[in-house]
């Protein structure tokens, strides 16, 4: 146990370590176990860490590579020697019946092929197979089964053994209580995997918590960890975890291995056979490094299509006669390897907070970070989302800050560190006004957000022109923000009907913008005017209308003006339209101001009327529903999605009864094996899909 001071001093010896990480000497060899020890407690124990994965692994590196230069600095509670230290008191401890112990980790091409190397001098092969598969990032556990019944689940704990969590493992449905291990003459099993929540399921939870008010779960990675060890049962459940189960680490038969059981990627396919969601389908076997390389680096590329978080490959020796041949050493196996790509995370400290104005008056609060490289990106600028946000994470301007960039690409604040605040640290304080118009602010009730509500904020003003043209409104090619800010600037563009008043005069001379730059601006305006109607309606910037939405309501009217005579019970009545939107599309043509925006831009020849074949749902593919997973070769997902529509289909977002057609591409994931189950989906190819709709 820790106290708040020790702990304050520990983590700003963290950041002095970190910055002198590739620096430092056996001097510093004991400060850098003191404050592993603590790290690994942050982590295995109390489920809060105070550094990222990446940062934590170079300190570890640093103390490896220091031991390896003088063995005899090695100590033997080194954390080099060890997995971790603690364990939680909140469940029964059990002890696993083979240690789990870490992987070693490598960040590039170089780190591999030193592995090889060791692999094939350990082996005496002149080239060995390897089994490649993703790493979950999830959190660990451990299952035993005994004559083919579950009879315990348990996390990771510190390696030798963790927390029974059996009843809590019961209620993952990907998880098999019984399992026909027998057929494979086998007794007793351990299996290793990962318990994760995918990333849909965890934005599905989080909305949840927001219309409860209750603050947003961090990551799918800390959040299936925390519900692992939540006593009620029925609250495990509600959160739809999955589990993948990935390694065999011990088992009894009676004499004589099955085949299944002499390679790794067999025992892979053993536990598919049996139910198990294993990496069966995602696993790659290569003869050779290189090809390992190039696989690891093509999926890293591609790891933001995946329906789940992943931070890198696995890499093991596929026979298994050869891993026994490998050992382990105490933290690690000799026979694997973590690949691990681009870091996410990272720490930085929370230098200022700015306001900004939203195109719905919602004030955003911009945290301002010493900027730091997380995934190949330097991160400066950070949204807080609203004042909620600020006091659930205990934000002050000073602090450290644990940063991501999740699978979505939008980088955002996890948590602070208070532990390591010193007492210069500034609380932030919410304006009461807008800051660019400087009107009072107002917050509905039940809602997080402050707004200003004056109209004619000019901040309000610009960012709605900015959405107008954007690509999936308006889609004015040539209108990028930049020359929207440029030109609000000049006072060429004063709201939304200027953009169609434009005096192109006016533009010659400015940089950038010659006599073809003006032509082909003018000509996207001008084509702009015949935008089907649900691209005028998302446009609009209705509250809680979004693309869908806005097709939906197009589909309902024959003219935008319809919507106006609507009540919030008949926009109800449309489907997927609840009382928050109804409500909000009600009020938007209750405003005046709004109803003069859309005759002003009848006069200037907008399309305002639905097309008839749209809302009667005519073409081939009227009444059927479609949802697209995996890559596609001859097209790209938006024009097959756009094709659907065309021909009158309606698309889903994720698998259930109501869906009529799944299209499968390359590397399809969880989707395809949830179709499988319902009969009634019809699972079909890229080329299936372009026959079915006339273009084979």
């Amino acid at each position: 146990m820790y106290t708040p001071q020790q702990t304050n001093e520990l983590q700003q010896q963290t950041t002095k370590l970190l910055s002198l990480v590739t620096t430092l000497g056996v001097d510093d060899i004991e400060q850098l176990r003191n404050i592993l020890r603590f790290h690994e407690y942050r982590y295995y124990v109390m489920d809060e860490p105070l550094v990222a994965d990446y940062e934590y692994d170079q300190l570890f590196k640093a103390l490896e590579k220091l031991e390896k230069t003088d063995p005899s600095l090695i100590r033997t509670d080194s954390p080099t020697q060890r997995v971790a230290s603690g364990l939680t008191s909140a469940f029964p401890t059990v002890a696993h019946l083979v240690p789990m112990l870490s992987l070693d980790n490598s960040y590039n091409a170089d780190d591999l092929r030193d592995w090889d190397r060791r692999v094939r001098e350990g082996t005496k092969q002149k080239t060995v197979e390897y089994s490649v598969e993703p790493k979950f990032d999830g959190a660990s556990i451990s299952l035993i089964y005994e004559n083919d019944l579950l009879v315990r689940g348990a996390t990771r704990g510190d390696g030798v053994q963790g927390d029974d969590v059996t009843t809590n493992i019961r209620q993952i449905r990907s998880v098999p209580l019984s399992a026909r291990f027998s057929s494979y003459d086998i007794q007793q099993i351990e299996i290793r995997g990962e318990v994760m929540l995918t990333k849909k399921n965890f934005k599905a939870f989080n909305d949840k918590l927001a219309e409860q008010n209750l603050p947003p779960l961090a990551n799918p990675r800390n959040a299936a960890s925390g519900s692992l060890r939540i006593k009620d049962p029925g609250e495990v459940k509600r959160r739809n975890l999955e589990a993948f189960l990935y390694h065999v680490s011990y088992h009894i038969d009676s004499g004589e291995t099955n085949p299944a059981l002499l390679t790794h990627s067999g025992t892979l396919e053993m536990l598919w056979q049996l139910g198990f969601r294993s990496p069966a389908k995602e696993k790659r076997v290569f003869s050779g490094i290189d090809e390992v390389i190039a696989w690891c680096s093509d999926y890293e590329s591609g790891r933001d299509d995946l329906p789940y978080e992943i931070d890198g490959m696995v890499i093991k020796v596929n026979s298994i006669e050869l891993q026994d041949m490998l050992g382990m050493t105490t933290h690690h196996p000799r026979w694997a390897i973590a690949y691990k790509f681009k870091a996410r995370q990272a720490t930085s400290r929370l230098r200022a907070v700015e306001f900004q104005v939203g195109r719905t008056g919602a004030i955003t609060p911009v945290a301002k970070i010493d900027p730091v490289p997380i995934g190949g990106v330097t991160v400066g600028s950070i949204s807080l989302f609203n004042e909620d946000v600020i006091k659930e994470k205990d934000l002050m301007i000073g602090d450290m800050v644990l940063v991501e960039r999740a699978g979505d690409v939008i980088p955002y604040i996890v948590k602070s560190l208070p532990e390591a605040r010193n007492g210069d640290e500034q609380p932030i304080v919410f304006p009461k006004d807008c800051p660019r118009c400087e009107k009072p602010l107002s917050r509905d009730p039940g809602e997080a957000v402050w707004r200003c509500t004056n109209i004619d904020c000019p901040a309000q003003v610009l960012e709605r022109m900015i959405h107008f043209v954007s690509k999936d409104a308006m889609d004015i090619r040539s209108f990028g923000e930049a020359n929207i800010r440029k030109f609000h600037e000049m006072g060429v563009l004063t709201d939304i009907p200027s953009i169609y008043r434009i005096p192109f005069e006016r533009l010659r001379g400015l940089e950038g913008f010659g006599e073809k730059s003006i032509s082909n601006l003018s000509s996207a305006i001008e084509q702009s005017k015949k935008q089907p109607l649900h691209r005028l309606i998302f446009a609009l910037g209705i509250r809680y209308v979004g693309e869908t939405t806005a097709k939906t309501l197009a589909q309902a009217i024959n003219h935008l003006n319809d919507l106006g005579e609507l009540s919030i019970e008949q926009l109800q009545q449309m489907e997927d339209i609840g009382v928050k939107v109804a409500g909000s599309i009600f009020q938007f043509f209750r405003n005046p101001a709004n109803r003069q925006l859309i005759e002003d831009l009848e006069s200037l020849g907008l399309n305002m009327s639905s097309d008839k074949r749209e809302k009667l749902g005519g073409g081939s593919l009227s009444g059927q529903t479609f949802l697209f997973t995996g890559t596609l070769n001859r097209l790209k997902r938006n024009e097959a999605e756009s094709m659907v529509e065309a021909q009158g289909g309606k698309l889903l977002s994720g698998v259930s009864s109501k869906l009529n057609y799944l299209v499968v591409g390359d590397d399809a994931g969880s989707k395809l094996e949830k179709a499988k189950k319902i009969p009634q989906i019809h699972i079909i190819t890229e080329e299936e899909f372009l026959k079915l709709i006339g273009n084979g």
